[in-house]
């Protein structure tokens, strides 16, 4: 009677809750004793699973890539003749700014560090081809291939809401063929919003495990705190605060505020580091990336090493494949409501364009510039990764740039409002996922979204003491899995949508009624000249 007041699918909730509550429990027991575990399991979900991952996001790409070249790509979001909600600017500024979160300021810097001392493919490790692959890499993992496995949450819940003119509560509302009173399509429905939320909260929870002993470090070096658990659980203490307040007060209370800040503040740091930087040495790598990247792209999306032990660059690979279908319902729901008028081919386009290619110039230029210290032997990045961590390894590139400690104080601030920004909207989402019916503006019980806050928070401290980067990757490789069952489903849905479209059925029979006609002329011309020719031999007979 309980989760009805407060108007809460408790099929969905009390599973979610207690499974990550209960694991919330072990990780705080079993402490850094646990990091072997998860290690040996991210070695064999690489090595066992690596395959599945990869098979999926080929699969994904391919698909959106016939869809944006054959008719179906000038499938509208709304009216036949209507215009986008938003000019192509503002659409792609938004689009931009969820492509920004602490995750892509803090692993820009690491990964490329990770990859030049252990690049794929055999390479000889600080060599010349070590450094342009580890420049190109991360931009491989947040590319392309990567931003289209938003495109099937966003595809399938913009036509849902623009064409059908239905509504889509959870992700299940958009896989057509589950749809109905049938006692399995419930059931299947109610597992599949149940696999989404289980994804979301595994993803993002691990993101904020992941973010805080970073922000953590730098905070210490800008006011000499110590770095310890205790200014990790103060850290925790503000986000929650934030969280709470965010989520409390609702979209247009205080979600909303912190999105309009959050993409001027990484804008400007990034152009102040292209320019304080090595300007030319980063513009160049990029160039050189660029290339390596589309001459690569195949090989890179195939990489399964079956015939020998997987590299740092391959673990990388299922970690990411396993995170952004981890996000793949909270991002596609956020680009299908703002893209009202705007046409299949239009939407993919601008996920490349803008998506894509934001995430790809934090690698450009934050990696482009821990990789030139790297090379010059200003910081010795590496070892400092083998020794301290990317905490650490964050915190000695920030140090080499000019006014450090307002850098670090940008920094931090940047991060905080990156994390509240990303929970909070995550927390809204996963409550309305977990809700019964929501009518009209109705937003789901504020209990229902402070429940969920709580359990972002306990899981992510949870894995803050665990500790290491391999438990981050773990839990989003085992998040995303589920999801990739999800992804098929949604393809076929999508599929029989554009077939079945109004507007490109009646075109097409419009098209076959035409070409009828003209068959039907082409013949009658012909019978003409027939009977003409037949009249002609007569008149030359009788004569």
């Amino acid at each position: 009677m309980i989760f009805k007041h407060f108007n809460i699918n408790k099929f969905i909730f009390i599973p979610t809750i207690l499974i990550f509550v209960v694991v919330s429990i072990i990780l705080i027991n079993g402490g850094t004793s646990l990091q072997g575990m998860l290690t040996i399991a991210l070695a064999w979900i690489t090595k066992q699973m690596g395959w599945a991952y990869m098979m999926v996001y080929i699969v994904n790409f391919i698909f959106f890539m016939w869809l944006l070249f054959s008719k179906y790509g000038a499938i509208r979001l709304g009216e036949p003749h209507s215009k986008p909600q938003y000019s192509n600017l503002q659409w792609g500024s938004m689009v931009f700014a969820t492509a920004i979160d602490a995750s892509i300021l803090m692993l820009s810097m690491v990964d490329p560090i990770r990859y030049v001392s252990a690049p794929p493919f055999g390479i000889k490790p600080f060599s010349e081809d070590a450094y342009n692959y580890a420049h190109m890499l991360g931009q491989f993992d947040w590319g392309p291939m990567a931003w289209m496995m938003y495109a099937p949450a966003a595809i399938a819940i913009g036509y849902i809401l623009f064409v059908k003119k239905g509504k889509v509560q959870r992700l299940s509302k958009a896989i057509g063929f589950i749809q109905g009173d049938e006692k399995w399509k419930q059931v299947v429905r109610q597992i599949v919003d149940f696999l989404v939320v289980f994804g979301i909260m595994g993803g993002v929870g691990s993101s904020v495990g992941m973010e805080i002993p970073i922000i953590s470090n730098v905070l210490s070096k800008l006011t000499g705190l110590p770095d310890n658990l205790m200014l990790k659980i103060f850290l925790f203490a503000i986000l929650f605060v934030i969280f709470a307040w965010t989520v409390w007060n609702g979209l247009n209370g205080g979600i909303d505020i912190l999105s309009d800040l959050h993409i001027w503040t990484a804008v400007l740091f990034l152009v102040f580091i292209l320019l304080v930087g090595p300007t030319i040495y980063i513009l160049s790598s990029e160039t050189n990336s660029i290339g390596l990247l589309t001459s690569k792209f195949v090989s890179l999306s195939t990489n399964t090493v079956p015939n020998g032990t997987p590299d740092i660059a391959n673990s990388e690979v299922v970690f990411y494949w396993g995170w952004w279908l981890a996000y793949m319902p909270v991002m596609g729901l956020f680009i299908a409501r703002i893209s009202k008028g705007r046409t299949i081919r239009q939407i993919l386009l601008g996920m490349f364009g803008y998506g894509a290619a934001g995430c790809m110039s934090f690698y450009a230029i934050l990696g482009g510039y821990s990789l030139w210290l790297q090379k010059t032997g200003a910081v010795d990045l590496v070892h400092i990764l083998n020794t301290q961590g990317q905490a650490a390894v964050i915190t000695a590139v920030l140090s080499s740039l000019p006014m450090k400690m307002v850098v670090f104080a940008v920094y931090c601030i940047s991060c905080f409002i990156f994390l509240a920004t990303t929970i909070s909207s995550s927390a809204y989402i996963v409550s309305s996922f977990t809700s019964l019916n929501l009518k009209g503006n109705q937003e789901p019980s504020q209990v229902n979204r402070m429940t969920w806050v709580i359990v972002f928070v306990l899981f992510s401290f949870g894995v803050v003491i665990v500790g290491g980067f391999e438990t981050i990757e773990t839990f989003c490789a085992i998040s995303g899995f589920p999801l990739m069952f999800v992804c098929i489903m949604i393809l076929v849905s999508i599929y029989h949508m554009v077939k079945n479209d109004e507007g490109i059925v009646l075109k097409a029979k419009g098209m076959d009624d035409m070409r009828i006609k003209k068959k039907k002329e082409k013949m009658r011309r012909i019978r003409a000249k027939r009977m003409a020719a037949r009249l002609n031999q007569s008149s030359d007979d009788d004569e």
